[in-house]
């Protein structure tokens, strides 16, 4: 006598993930757009149990490092162990656990460009200071202090000396927050009116490349709400000794190396990233330096356009296709269950 496998029932075809009450916004909208069935799960403040059915027979993560900035610390370890159970149970979530626990590190981020052989700066990752003084012969200032769960230049300084470390961190001891973990990242100088080159992937695919010009400043966050078309200040919290900096300029950068868009693959394909922002500079000797690796991945319209392309109904096509292979991922193990 043959049984049937169980019914899979999900309240939607698609969970978003989010955190930032303005972020995933434009996504929302293009979802409504095109009619798909999806909800919308706040990090924020949530509870789930290890009995729960699973939402959807697809998760898209779009949880970002930096919630503790905004005071929505308990988002980011909620997150990961939510994704974690539902991976467990053979639920997909793209820029799943994974992904998301590599944008948490960025000890881990550098660790894998030196795996993949992406040329990099060198980090030194530390709990101590006085433990740090016994590397400092490697050290060569000036050098840039960021946490090590990073998020929109949050805490990011350039350090001039061990002195000024201590100092620093003497004066400001909200620095070593939220993990009690820092690093220091070796300083490569610019050419100022290059900026850096942020790379936008999408399915392992380069959706577009644009320079950055920051004027100094770490928050390159491409979203428009926090850095607005129009240089207005935006939502995003910039440190108040930048807030004299002119505005950040995003412009499209069709030229992009195929060298850069190949690391790029590279390492979206190593950190196991759906969708990702790759960030590289060019040293005034003409290498290019790998530092940034970005799982929730704010898309600029603007830019996006210039290449001919909508961001947003770019996602959703990838999301569609992702949600079809979700179901009959999910059929399957219910069969097997």
């Amino acid at each position: 006598m043959s049984v049937c496998p169980p019914t899979v029932s999900y309240r939607a075809d698609l969970a978003v993930l989010f955190e930032h009450p303005e972020w995933q916004k434009p996504l929302f909208h293009a979802l409504e757009r095109r009619g798909v069935r999806y909800l919308a799960v706040d990090l924020k403040k949530a509870a789930f149990s290890d009995g729960d059915s699973p939402l959807a027979p697809l998760y898209f993560n779009q949880a970002s490092p930096s919630a503790y900035v905004r005071g929505n610390t308990r988002a980011v370890p909620y997150a990961l162990s939510y994704m974690r159970a539902l991976q467990i149970r053979g639920v997909r979530v793209l820029n799943g656990a994974d992904a998301f626990a590599l944008e948490l590190s960025k000890t881990a981020q550098a660790a894998l460009l030196r795996r993949l052989g992406v040329p990099a700066p060198r980090v030194w990752t530390f709990n101590d200071l006085d433990a740090l003084r016994m590397r400092e012969p490697e050290l060569t200032y000036p050098v840039l202090l960021k946490p090590e769960q990073g998020g929109s230049g949050a805490r990011i300084v350039l350090v001039e000396s061990f002195a000024h470390l201590e100092a620093l961190l003497s004066q400001h001891p909200e620095h070593w927050l939220p993990d009690n973990l820092l690093l220091l990242q070796e300083y490569f100088p610019t050419d100022p009116d290059k900026g850096i080159v942020r790379m936008e992937f999408l399915g392992g695919e380069l959706l577009y490349a644009m320079r950055v010009i920051s004027h100094g400043r770490f928050n390159l966050c491409p979203a428009p709400v926090c850095n607005p078309e129009d240089g207005e200040d935006g939502v995003c919290e910039i440190p108040a000794e930048q807030s004299t900096a002119p505005p950040v300029e995003f412009y499209p950068y069709p030229e992009v190396p195929p060298r850069a868009v190949e690391w790029g693959r590279r390492i979206i394909t190593g950190g196991k990233l759906d969708v990702g922002g790759v960030e590289y500079l060019e040293t005034r000797d003409g290498r290019l330096m790998f530092y940034d690796i970005n799982a929730n991945s704010n898309l600029r319209p603007s830019i996006a356009q210039a290449f001919g392309v909508d961001p947003f109904e770019r996602v959703v096509d990838f999301l569609l296709r992702e949600t079809k292979r979700g179901a009959r991922a999910g059929e399957r193990t219910a069969a097997t269950a």
